[in-house]
């Protein structure tokens, strides 16, 4: 028991493990992932869906969504965006790492007689001939990633835009870094049964790596039979950060806002949601009209 206890209590090296198919592609866990997203208050998975109807307003309007437009979703999970994108007429693609939400997805597009290309799989290992006037990627997504996953996924961004293309993502910033403080938690069941359909016992250790901005929360589960471990890796980001990682994968950015409802910016806010592209002259577009805003 002692050995397990300084196990639990040991703090990894940055990224040193990564258990993503473990969360998303474990049958309990997928399942209760996705009554989260489909929970329309409910915020571990998805954000509320009044603030994604505000999102899907603001980025169809604002980008001049419609038909002709082609848009990728990147963890798309159930269709929470990909269904009202589809709505206004245009092409659009979701991938995530989740069977059960894609799934669900596929069985709702029938349902709503929607035309929505869903794929299961890692969205690291993403391609496709076709190239896009859109990718989205919601819900600091990004954040999860480890440095070289991270570089990997705007180089995969860049390959599908097309020229002069968009991508909108959002991820964590400093300010709310600063708010995280390390913590212990230890119950049975902990999170009401989320991590096991079996009785288990839960620890989670939050741990702050300051010199990297990197959280990580670190579950141990132990069942009667098994013991396992869950690292959830966010990583917190400046501006300036932000804006050499994607520069390094030839990406510019163009726009900041608060998140991706459109709110303005703020810098006090504990997300960034960033517009970019491919570097190009062109004004910033979808189709055939001009984005709306300030620059």
């Amino acid at each position: 028991m002692y050995k397990q206890l300084l196990e639990i209590d040991r703090i990894p090296l940055p990224y040193e493990h990564y258990t993503a198919k473990a969360l998303w592609d474990d049958d309990h866990r997928s399942s209760k992932m996705l009554e989260w997203h489909l929970d329309p208050e409910s915020e571990p998975a998805s954000r509320n869906y009044a603030f994604i109807r505000k999102s899907v307003n603001w980025i169809s309007g604002s980008l001049n969504i419609g038909p002709g437009s082609k848009i990728a979703d990147f963890g798309c999970g159930p269709g929470l965006y990909t269904e009202p994108f589809a709505e206004t007429g245009a092409r659009v693609t979701g991938i995530d790492f989740s069977r059960k939400s894609i799934a669900y997805a596929k069985k709702n597009a029938v349902k709503k007689q929607l035309d929505i290309d869903y794929i299961h799989g890692d969205y690291l290992q993403f391609h496709a001939d076709e190239k896009f006037d859109l990718i989205t990627m919601i819900y600091c997504d990004l954040c999860a990633l480890s440095d070289d996953q991270r570089n990997r996924l705007l180089r995969i961004f860049n390959r599908h835009l097309k020229t002069c293309g968009v991508l909108l993502l959002d991820v964590f910033c400093l300010e709310a870094f600063r708010k995280r403080e390390e913590a212990l938690a230890f119950g049975p069941r902990l999170m009401d049964g989320f991590w096991s359909k079996n009785d288990y016992f839960g620890f989670l250790k939050t741990i702050k790596y300051e010199d990297q901005k990197i959280i990580l929360d670190k579950y141990t589960i132990i069942e009667q039979k098994k013991q396992f471990e869950i690292y959830n890796w966010l990583k917190y980001y400046s501006r300036t950060s932000l804006e050499q990682e994607f520069s390094r994968n030839g990406l510019e950015i163009m726009a900041y806002y608060s998140d991706v409802s459109g709110q303005k910016f703020s810098e006090s806010s504990h997300t960034y949601a960033v517009l970019a592209r491919k570097t190009c002259d062109a004004p910033l577009k979808i189709g055939s009209s001009r984005v709306k805003g300030d620059y």
